[in-house]
């Protein structure tokens, strides 16, 4: 425990986090590659290059220094990132590499501001907080290791089908090379994949959301092409290698399913579930399960993207909307007209066009209350979290994961309304 001293030291920086939060994680991960290259394997270089990691990272510092009498109120956010690092492989002595040069990084940024009983408390607060993270997650470890079928570190998996979804998109459909057992998963976890790629001196690791049922003889992840966006964002580099360079019988390595991002089966009121782009990865997964477990439940399915052609697992929700589900379904595109033809002629009657905000979203609140879960790019959730508050949503009823580093989506956006590509 620390001392009130400490705290009331800690909480006295929370202004000085807020303006120079992200500068000194910067500095933090110029740091700790410079001493540690191998930390590289863990990382997500794009993230990194984006400036996603450093912001999400100063975001977690603000808010621990904010709540650090109370730490328990920061504990969902431990949670979601422990199961992160769970799924990475990140172990309990790297947090100590990771305070020394968090606070290196807090000296060098703040200067003479910097003193020593600052220091001295956040070195005090850091091996608190570490602690917590390195309890969270020795649990996730044993419960990935334990469950039927479970195991630590990472696994081979053979791609069994390589199935193109979309102009963009392919599913994956993966088998334990070693013919054991697969552990269920809850609808909306996600896998990490990690990939030596020839040409790079660092291995990659990438998450992506399982996007089928829990039950199958397989892992099914789904995953879109990133493409270059010139001076926004870099082609994805594994994305791209899955698509033109990894076919059916080449093998992954896999780590067991993580996530706290998952659909509660309990819950018999009505759910609503919304996505943009790749979002609908774990969306798949969620209405597969309902479809499965909760006959009768009142499901609505919001996707919204570019256009039709690039809709993945179309013809899969026309399935489930003649099965047992009580199921509607609606499309958004920013190119409504884009891919259509006769063949896919039903898609017309279920698109609304439009971008999804308080207005859009109006006619699909149940008035008997319902959950909410959404998935897809920040300006999307952003308007999705606020646009369904303003609807009269209770925030607890609103359940999300972000693709990437965690972000604020509370905050209205400077226009009114953003794109949903």
């Amino acid at each position: 425990m620390l001392n009130p001293d400490t705290i009331a030291i800690i909480k006295s920086t929370v202004p000085v986090l807020k303006v120079h939060g992200t500068a000194i994680t910067r500095r933090f991960y110029e740091r700790l590659f410079t001493a540690h290259p191998e930390l590289l394997n863990l990382f997500n270089h794009a993230n990194q290059k984006q400036g996603r990691q450093q912001e999400a990272l100063a975001n977690t510092v603000y808010a621990a220094a904010l709540h650090i009498d109370k730490l328990e109120a920061i504990l969902p956010v431990v949670r979601q990132i422990a199961h992160k690092h769970r799924s990475l492989g990140v172990t309990a002595d790297q947090y100590a590499v990771v305070g020394e040069n968090l606070l290196a990084a807090i000296s060098e940024v703040l200067g003479d501001a910097a003193t020593e009983p600052i220091l001295q408390a956040w070195g005090d607060a850091y091996g608190v907080i570490a602690n917590v993270f390195i309890e969270v997650e020795k649990d996730l470890y044993r419960q990935a290791e334990e469950a039927k079928g479970g195991w630590a570190g990472y696994r081979e998996f053979k791609v069994q089908r390589k199935v193109k979804e979309s102009e963009q998109v392919f599913s994956f459909y993966l088998v334990p090379l070693d013919g054991g057992e697969l552990p269920a998963f809850l609808p909306g976890q996600y896998i990490s994949a990690k990939m030596a790629i020839p040409g790079h001196e660092n291995t990659h690791i990438r998450q992506y959301s399982l996007s089928d049922a829990p039950g199958k003889p397989y892992y099914r992840i789904s995953v879109k092409r990133e493409d270059a966006i010139p001076q926004v964002k870099p082609a994805g580099t594994i994305s791209s290698y899955l698509h033109s360079s990894v076919e059916e019988g080449d093998v992954l390595k896999l780590s067991a399913p993580a996530g706290d991002f998952t659909l509660n089966v309990e819950d018999k009121r009505p759910v609503v579930l919304l996505s943009n782009g790749i979002g609908v990865t774990p969306m798949l997964s969620m209405l597969e399960t309902l479809a499965v477990r909760n006959q009768g439940r009142k499901v609505t399915f919001i996707h919204a993207n570019r256009c039709s052609a690039d809709q993945a697992q179309y013809a899969r929700v026309q399935e489930l909307l003649g099965s047992c589900l009580d199921l509607s379904v609606r499309w958004s595109y920013m190119e409504p007209e884009a891919g259509l033809d006769a063949v896919n002629s039903v898609l017309q009657s279920q698109i609304k066009p439009g971008f999804i905000n308080a207005e859009w979203l109006k006619e699909f609140v149940p008035a008997e209350g319902a959950s909410y879960y959404f998935c897809g790019s920040v300006p999307f959730m952003r308007e999705v979290y606020n646009g369904l508050l303003a609807c009269g949503v209770p925030v607890e009823d609103l359940h999300y994961e972000f693709f990437g580093p965690a972000t604020d989506i509370t905050g209205l956006p400077e226009q009114a309304a953003a794109p949903v590509s």
